[in-house]
């Protein structure tokens, strides 16, 4: 038998949040109460930290975790592109010694 996946619009995601984030009841009952699983709501918690977190990060001017992925990245490409300058510089040098 296929199961079919359920879709949550944001805002009943961040109604059940909020519902846990009272500290009257436990992710269990609420997830219970709204015919979820316990995991799936701590999930959107942290989504939605994480979110509100990279909004903050963005006006403090910390990096959010992507921003940091990508710098990086673009640190270590930046250290092979330099490598690979300075070998170029040393090949032009050694054969322009060895021209007539």
């Amino acid at each position: 038998m296929k199961r079919t996946r359920r879709y949550f619009s944001q805002a009943f995601k961040g109604e059940a949040v909020r519902q846990l984030e009272d500290g009257k009841q436990s992710a269990a009952v609420v997830a219970r109460a709204l015919g979820i699983d316990a995991s799936v709501l701590r999930r959107w918690r942290d989504e939605i930290e994480t979110q509100q977190g990279a909004a903050r990060d963005r006006t403090s001017g910390r990096l959010t975790p992507g921003d940091q992925e990508e710098l990086r990245r673009l640190r270590r490409e930046n250290a092979v592109l330099r490598e690979e300058r300075e070998i170029l510089k040393k090949a032009t040098a050694f054969f322009a010694r060895e021209a007539p």
